[in-house]
């Protein structure tokens, strides 16, 4: 192949998702205006978001690689097995380090807003909606991802260009959607 077709391929398969991804952080958006009762109710959870939806992406567009990597390589086939260890072992770390980031940036955000002086939600608070949070987002995301990159693999398509936009997307619009999903029941369990 020339470089001409090589970038034009690259470009057939990645506009759509680009596309998509656009519209999806775009939803994302609305989603994040619409929590200002929640944002309002919980001190410190904007400075949250950023950080929350950055591991999303690192920590999914990482899984992404390695399975696209491994398909690549013949390390793994194209369909999700139980009982392929690499694969249980790429979304076992994926969601473990997920889900301790999240708690982690929670902590983190605590420490900072005490730092600058501003106000805080209690620390349970905030961490058990990032703990909440970051488990359902990392389980759908794993879904997501397995799912582009296998299915995407299978009909052709080079995985790596699919898997970095599809969790970026998927990883904004899950992430703020389980953010509130968290939030509103925390606040319901008496938390704030």
């Amino acid at each position: 192949m020339t470089v001409r077709e090589v970038a034009l391929e690259a470009y057939r398969e990645a506009l759509p998702v680009l596309a998509l991804s656009a519209v999806g952080g775009l939803f994302a958006g609305v989603v994040l205006g619409g929590m200002d009762a929640e944002l309002q109710d919980v001190a410190g959870l904007l400075v949250l978001v950023p950080a929350l939806l950055a591991t999303r992406g690192n920590v999914y567009g990482s899984l992404g690689a390695r399975l696209g990597s491994a398909l690549h390589q013949g390390l793994i086939d194209p369909r999700f097995s139980f009982d392929d260890d690499r694969i249980n072992a790429a979304v076992a770390a994926a969601l473990a380090n997920g889900v301790l980031i999240s708690g982690v940036a929670a902590v983190m955000a605590v420490a900072l807003l005490a730092l600058v002086g501003r106000p805080s939600a209690p620390l349970t608070t905030l961490v058990a909606i990032a703990l909440i949070a970051g488990f359902v987002s990392g389980v759908l995301l794993t879904i997501a991802v397995v799912s582009v990159v296998f299915v995407g693999y299978r009909r052709g398509l080079n995985p790596d260009t699919l898997a970095g936009p599809v969790v970026t997307t998927t990883g904004d619009v899950v992430g703020i959607a389980t953010l509130l999903g968290a939030t509103r029941l925390v606040l319901a369990l008496g938390g704030g």
